[in-house]
């Protein structure tokens, strides 16, 4: 018997793939955690019956979180990744050997547990190895409230906005993000479809400048994302993404980004006039 797994973009549409088997299905307090084989796309990770990352794809998202705000602060020393339990986010920092300090903080330790288990390839920086790195099973927002004005850079690696994350994409976040961060900081987190998901985009932006004085939103493609055609919000205190951005520094970068680029960067933030009409004032 074929095993197929599919997942609603909308009520209408959807993404269908050929699985294998299942390598791990429980539940911890927070969400249903499931963790697939598929033929096309590798291993792949399932919150409450949505794709969070495949084995794939997963380089697209990881990249253009990380870098895109590493390279356009000129001094990151200490970077926060809320959420991101299966490390991807992490690993691309670690890249940047400027940085001193990632702490990683995800509310769900299964996640965790279970991507350093399978899927090595993503979480091989937060098995406990790299001193640079340190683990916080906690909630964001609480986090964030006892650590403020220490960061460099804040990511937020969510899921969409339901369940634990709901409150990670509203205004009273934001302003403890724009605490956390110290007086040049920059946030970036993920800001869903904008084929799909332009209310939710809406209240986002809206939220973002009532706090920041920096806003932009930027693209990538992700094919195991609802569209495929996915975006990321820029929320910074002073770096503006593109004209504040060392093309010469991230050209001379020194590692592989199989994704992110120094012209990729100044594209990605070059939006189709149906996104800039999402996020308008």
């Amino acid at each position: 018997m074929d095993l197929w797994y599919t997942e609603k973009h909308s009520e209408n549409v959807g993404i269908t793939m050929k699985a294998t088997k299942t390598l791990f299905s429980g539940k911890s307090e927070f969400q249903q955690l499931d963790i697939i084989e598929t033929l096309e796309y590798g291993k792949m990770m399932l919150l409450d019956g949505l794709v969070m990352v495949t084995e794939r794809d997963e380089f697209v998202y990881h990249d253009m979180i990380t870098h895109p705000a590493l390279f356009t602060h000129p001094n990151p020393k200490k970077v926060l990744v809320i959420g991101g339990g299966d490390g991807g986010t992490i690993r691309e920092i670690m890249k940047h050997q400027g940085v001193e300090q990632a702490v990683l903080c995800e509310i769900d330790g299964l996640v965790i547990d279970k991507s350093i288990e399978l899927l090595p390839s993503m979480a091989c920086e937060i098995d406990g190895s790299n001193p640079r790195v340190k683990l916080h099973v906690d909630d964001g927002l609480a986090y964030i409230r006892d650590h403020q004005n220490e960061f460099d850079v804040i990511m937020v690696d969510s899921t969409d906005p339901i369940g634990p994350a709901v409150g990670l994409f509203e205004e009273d976040f934001y302003r403890l993000v724009f605490g956390a961060l110290k007086e040049d900081g920059i946030m970036v987190a993920q800001s869903e479809s904008p084929f799909y998901h332009a209310e939710i985009q809406k209240n986002m932006y809206a939220n973002l400048r009532n706090v920041f004085p920096i806003v932009e939103m930027y693209q990538a493609f992700i094919p195991t994302y609802p569209s495929g055609f996915w975006s990321f919000a820029f929320a910074s205190k002073k770096y503006h993404p593109v004209q504040d951005f060392n093309r010469e520094r991230a050209a001379k970068r020194g590692f592989y980004t199989k994704y992110y680029n120094e012209d990729l960067h100044l594209g990605a933030f070059m939006l189709p006039t149906f996104a800039r009409e999402n996020i308008a004032p």
